[in-house]
C-alpha cells in the first residue's frame, strides 16, 4: 500500500478557530519512493487573527498571508482533490493523529467535505510521532534522541532529525517538515523492522481491533506529560460508547479486583496509576507481541507465567467485565451529560454528530452549484451547522453574492469574536496586540531586526483587520 507523508503549517494550534495555511505532501510507495509531490499555500481567511508566534515559526510573511492567490477554501478544495486522486494510502505525518489530522478533518468539515478522509475508502492512517516514541521504549539505540535545555528527550521533528544525521530539509516548512518525516520513517524501517511492521497492523480500527483480539497479552505504550511509558495488559473488554480496547494492566493482580463490589471497582478504576488502561483503537496505537515484555523493566519483577495466569484470570472472568462495562457506560453517559449542557460554537461540534445522506447529497450539490446560485441551495439545508458554514463559505468567497441582511450578520459575528476581551479560543485582537508586545521586547534584547521588521507588518496586519470590524 502507498503512504501520503503530509504536514500542514497553520496559523495556531487551536483546530477549531485556527486554519491551515501551507501544506506538503508527498505520496510514495512502500520502499519510500516518490511517486508525486503537493505543495500549496493560502491566504488568510476574512475576519482570522493569527497567532504571531505561529507565524514566526513557520516563517510566513504578512504578504504570504495577504497576497498568495489561493483562498482557505481553494486550497482545502485543491488538496482534497489531490489526495483523492493518489488513491488508496496509509496518511503519515508527525504528531499528525493529534495535530495535523484535527486541522484536516475540521478543514474539511467546515467547507462541507466529508472530514473522514484518512480512514474511509480504503484508506488508513498512522503517526510517526508514535512510532518513534514506542521505538526509544523497545529500541532505544535504535533512533537517537536528543535532550532539550531542561536535560529531558525532546521528541520534536527539527531536533530527531538532524541528530540522526537527517539535515537537508527546511524545518517548520510543510514540505521540509514531510521530507523529513520520511527519512526518519524509512530508518526506523531499517533499523526496527519488527516495529515498523507493527505499526501497519494497526493503522485503522478493525485492524487494530483484531490484533488486539488475536494476543492474550501484548505491549503497549502511553504518553503523558512528555514521558513514554510501555504497559503490558490483556484485553478486558470494548468500550459500551467510544469502542476502544479496554485493557488489564497486567502489573496488577486481578484477584485483588475480581470480587469487589461495583462501587469499590469504580473507585479504584478512577485512582492513579490506573489498572484499566484505554487503547484508542481508532488513533493507530503500537501494539507489540508476547515477545517484547523482556524489554519492559517496569514488569521484570513478574514471570512471564505469571503474567500468563493473571491474563487467564482476566479473559475467564465474564462478571468483572460486565461490571466494567457497567461503570464505563455510567461515566460516559454522565460525561455526555454534562457536554450537551455546555453552549458551543458550531466550529466546535465535528464530533458531536454525523451529516445523514441528505445533507451530503445537499454538499454534493452545493460544491457543484455556481457561487450565484449556492446560496438557493444552502437553503435546502435541514442542519443549521451546515447552513452557517455555506454562509461563511459565500462569505468569504464571494461576499457580494449574500443579502446585504446576511452579510451584516457575518460581520458582527466576527467583529464580537475578535474584539472580546475574554480569555477565548479562538485569537482575539487584543491577545493578538499583547503577543505582538512580549514578542517585540524579546527580540528587540537579542537586536533581531528581521524578527521585529515580521512583527511590525504583524501588527499592522493586524490593525488592518480591526479597522475593517471596528464599526460594527
Amino acid at each position: 500500500m502507498n503512504y501520503i507523508f503530509y504536514d500542514f503549517e497553520t496559523t495556531g494550534r487551536e483546530s477549531n478557530w485556527d486554519q491551515i495555511i501551507q501544506v506538503g505532501a508527498v505520496l510514495t510507495n512502500s520502499d519510500f519512493q516518490e511517486i508525486d509531490k503537493f505543495e500549496a499555500r493560502c491566504c488568510l481567511r476574512p475576519g482570522l487573527i493569527p497567532y504571531p508566534q505561529a507565524i514566526l515559526v513557520n516563517k510566513s510573511s504578512v504578504k504570504d498571508l495577504t497576497e498568495t492567490s489561493l483562498s482557505h477554501f481553494s486550497l482545502i478544495e485543491l488538496m482534497l482533490k489531490k489526495f483523492k486522486s493518489w488513491g488508496m494510502a496509509i496518511y503519515i505525518g508527525y504528531n499528525s493523529i493529534s495535530f495535523d489530522e484535527e486541522f484536516l478533518r475540521k478543514s474539511l468539515f467546515k467547507n462541507l467535505f466529508d472530514p473522514y478522509l484518512t480512514i474511509n475508502n480504503g484508506n488508513k492512517r498512522s503517526d510517526l510521532l508514535n512510532i518513534i516514541r514506542a521505538n526509544h521504549a523497545y529500541y532505544p539505540d535504535n533512533i537517537k534522541i536528543p535532550l532539550n535545555e531542561k536535560g529531558k528527550l525532546s521528541f520534536k521533528l527539527d531536533q530527531v532529525a538532524p541528530f540522526n544525521g537527517i539535515n537537508d530539509f527546511s524545518a517548520h516548512d510543510a514540505i521540509g517538515d514531510t521530507i523529513a518525516t520520511i527519512k526518519l520513517a524509512e530508518l526506523i524501517k531499517k533499523k526496527s523492522p519488527e516495529l515498523w511492521e507493527a505499526s501497519l497492523l494497526t493503522t485503522n480500527r478493525e485492524d487494530t481491533n483484531n490484533t488486539i483480539k488475536n494476543n492474550k497479552i501484548f505491549c503497549i505504550t502511553e504518553t503523558f506529560f512528555g514521558k513514554t511509558m510501555p504497559f503490558i495488559v490483556s484485553l478486558l473488554c470494548f468500550h459500551p460508547r467510544y469502542k476502544w480496547a479496554q485493557c488489564f494492566d497486567l502489573k496488577n493482580d486481578p484477584e485483588d479486583y475480581i470480587n469487589l463490589k461495583q462501587e469499590s471497582l469504580e473507585h479504584f478504576m478512577s485512582k492513579s496509576p490506573k489498572i484499566i488502561r484505554s487503547v484508542r483503537s481508532n488513533k493507530s496505537p503500537i501494539i507489540m507481541n508476547l515477545n517484547h515484555i523482556s524489554k519492559i523493566n517496569q514488569y521484570k519483577h513478574i514471570s512471564k507465567k505469571e503474567l500468563l495466569r493473571r491474563a487467564e484470570i482476566i479473559n475467564s472472568n465474564t462478571e468483572f467485565k460486565k461490571m466494567v462495562e457497567n461503570i464505563l457506560e455510567k461515566q460516559a453517559s454522565e460525561k455526555e451529560e454534562f457536554i450537551s449542557q455546555e453552549d458551543i460554537n458550531y466550529e466546535e461540534t465535528i464530533y458531536h454528530s454525523f451529516s445523514n445522506n441528505h445533507e451530503k447529497i445537499v454538499m454534493e450539490e452545493f460544491h457543484l452549484a455556481s457561487w450565484e446560485d449556492k446560496i438557493k441551495v444552502a437553503n435546502k439545508f435541514k442542519d443549521e451547522r451546515n447552513y452557517y458554514f455555506s454562509e461563511r463559505l459565500i462569505y468569504e468567497e464571494n461576499p457580494s453574492l449574500l443579502p446585504k441582511s446576511i452579510y451584516n450578520n457575518i460581520n458582527r459575528s466576527i467583529a464580537k469574536q475578535i474584539f472580546s476581551s475574554n480569555d477565548e479560543q479562538w485569537n482575539t485582537i487584543p491577545k493578538a496586540y499583547k503577543e505582538i508586545d512580549d514578542l517585540r521586547n524579546k527580540y528587540e534584547e537579542e537586536n533581531d531586526e528581521d524578527t521585529l521588521d515580521n512583527l511590525n507588518n504583524l501588527n499592522n496586519l493586524i490593525e488592518a483587520i480591526e479597522k475593517k470590524y471596528q464599526d460594527e
